[in-house]
């Protein structure tokens, strides 16, 4: 009788383990309405191009069964979008890319906002910045731009860049330091309105980003002379002529020792699940095998550096600190 007891539960077990191997996987979570893609700056800029571009390759490799909506939140140097990200608690249908006005904007604005309120998710890339004039000045080289510099009055030349107390100023103030002469920095709303202002010679110069520029240049409108690197940028594909992003010289070989590179990463709002968080962090890996992406990362001539996870945390922790230095140095400190 225990034999048979013991055989029927026996049984019985087999039986229940078959039917709940039978039954359905839980489905692993995605979004079930349209998900809201904050852009903390304005259109045509760098981040606005980068964001739209993966709208489009979601869309058309049909990577999410939710449509990718961009919204532009530039108020405030980026905070509006960084704030309404952060007021956003749990809600996974939102997410921002960020630029590295994710430090500079609550270091100069004093807004209550640090880049820990948000989730992180990835950094899809790191952008460099090139020093660019427009095509028709005389100088051919950072060694005539600097020249042309010193000998004029301080504060003579216009450099253009997005937003105050921002990246573009940061390195402007770096310049300056480094040369021993003023320049005057005029605000713009974005890297596109940037790159237009300097075609049409109400700036000297700028330093935009390479995807800012890149269709000014090959049209024969912008020059660059030198990147914000510490190495020359790897990318060959001609540009102008036998030019290529591999041509531009480093400032730091031009005699100019200032250094730059931005954030292009992937946050969202407090208090998301790690199912929610892991779920872009895959839908970003594959955007980044799709033809659209690598033809992105030639043409802006990216660093394609990625991370997630506790790596990308780390990373955040010590550029915050490099940045506070940095916004101290140039005296940017809301309230200092």
């Amino acid at each position: 009788m225990k034999n048979l007891q013991a055989f029927g539960l026996g049984a019985i077990t087999a039986l229940g383990m078959t039917a709940m191997s039978m039954l359905p996987a839980a489905a692993a979570w995605e979004p079930t309405k349209p998900v809201e893609f904050i852009v903390p700056a304005g259109t045509g800029g760098g981040a606005d191009q980068m964001a739209r571009t993966l709208q489009g390759i979601i869309a058309k490799h049909d990577l999410m069964s939710s449509p990718l909506v961009v919204i532009n939140k530039s108020g405030g140097a980026g905070g509006e979008g960084f704030l309404d990200v952060k007021g956003s608690k749990a809600n996974p249908h939102k997410i921002i890319i960020s630029l590295s006005n994710l430090f500079t904007t609550p270091l100069a604005t004093g807004i209550p906002f640090n880049w820990k309120d948000m989730t992180p998710v990835a950094m899809l890339a790191l952008d460099e910045f090139v020093l660019w004039v427009n095509a028709q000045e005389p100088y051919k080289t950072a060694q005539e731009y600097v020249a042309a510099i010193k000998a004029a009055p301080d504060g003579t030349f216009k450099m253009g860049g997005t937003g105050s107390k921002s990246e573009d100023q940061i390195i402007t103030v770096a310049l300056q330091k480094a040369i021993g002469k003023k320049i005057t920095y005029i605000p713009y709303k974005g890297g596109g309105e940037v790159a237009v202002q300097l075609v049409g010679g109400h700036i000297n110069s700028s330093v935009n980003n390479p995807i800012e520029a890149v269709s000014q240049w090959r049209g024969d409108k912008l020059r660059p002379l030198c990147v914000f690197d510490d190495k020359t940028l790897p990318y060959t594909d001609k540009i102008l002529g036998d030019a290529s992003w591999s041509s531009i010289p480093t400032c730091k070989s031009a005699g100019l020792d200032v250094e730059y590179l931005m954030l292009r990463g992937i946050f969202m709002p407090p208090g998301v699940s790690e199912e929610q968080v892991a779920y872009f962090v895959d839908l970003f890996k594959k955007v980044r095998e799709t033809p659209e992406w690598k033809q992105l990362m030639k043409d802006g001539a990216f660093n394609q550096s990625f991370m997630a996870g506790d790596e990308f945390k780390a990373w955040l922790d010590q550029t915050e600190t490099k940045h506070k230095g940095l916004m101290q140095e140039a005296g940017f400190i809301a309230g200092n």
